[in-house]
């Protein structure tokens, strides 16, 4: 049973996707404007056949960030886009020279040569 707490915050929820689809729905459609159906990374070439296969990137990674000149955008295919978060998720923590800092200190096999001195 739902209570009048879970009504509401059912209809919050609801109503903050509405507007969410609607402000992707608006960059996205400015974004086909200014921009060729192009991938800005492979360079497949998109028709209204398969523009549902081209995607809207935030080169910021800020989807509140829309200037009307598009410049935190650019159209990347399903796949790229993919690879390109994966990518952004397989460098989190490093600084903009892509290392990690400060250098590993764990040393798994440091203690191996003794342990198979011990077993054999």
């Amino acid at each position: 049973m739902h209570t009048p707490d879970h009504d509401r915050l059912d209809r919050v929820v609801a109503e903050a996707r509405r507007a969410r689809e609607l402000r992707e729905r608006d960059y996205r459609e400015r974004a086909l404007r200014i921009y060729p159906w192009i991938c800005g990374r492979c360079g497949r070439e998109f028709t209204r056949a398969n523009l549902h296969q081209l995607t809207v990137h935030h080169r910021d990674h800020n989807h509140d960030h829309n200037p009307p000149d598009g410049s935190n955008w650019e159209l990347l295919c399903v796949y790229c886009h993919d690879a390109e978060h994966s990518r952004q998720l397989d460098t989190a923590g490093r600084d903009t020279r892509g290392d990690t800092g400060a250098p590993a200190t764990h040393q798994p096999f440091a203690n191996l040569k003794s342990l198979l001195k011990g077993g054999a």
